[in-house]
């Protein structure tokens, strides 16, 4: 019986702290400003296997350290299966990969080759229809 209520009470530490580790509540910040003509770049690459594989390992290279293994979030980091990312324009999210956000903690990415940067857009876009949008 002791086992028991202990195994219920660690379980239920583990599921509030991985709770409190994402970030539901995640609202695209409205003064991370994308320009125009950047929002409405389109992603060059196509969603193969290969280039979704190339973009899944550079996602965990570069990304995973802040936004998760997979691109659940965290505490500050976007949560990429989130429908207010996928709702952004490959354009919008190349530019910030690009562009970084230090108010926010987002590095530059732009030492990445651009290709690169396409390639791990096509995997975020994986990421949304993995586990559907969540709200």
């Amino acid at each position: 019986m002791k086992t028991a209520k202990t195994f219920s009470l660690l379980s239920l530490f583990v599921l509030l702290v991985t709770a409190w580790a994402q970030n539901p509540g995640y609202r695209v910040d409205p003064g991370w400003k994308v320009p125009p003509k950047a929002a409405v770049k389109k992603n060059p690459l196509p969603p193969t296997p290969a280039v979704l594989a190339g973009g899944k390992a550079l996602f965990r290279a570069h990304c995973a350290s802040c936004h998760g293994r997979d691109g659940q979030g965290g505490r500050r980091a976007a949560d990429f299966h989130l429908a207010a990312v996928q709702a952004q324009s490959d354009g919008a999210l190349l530019y910030k990969m690009s562009h970084g956000y230090r108010r926010k903690g987002m590095p530059s990415f732009s030492q990445l080759p651009e290709v690169q940067r396409w390639q791990i857009i096509l995997y975020l876009r994986e990421l949304g229809k993995e586990r559907g949008h969540r709200k």
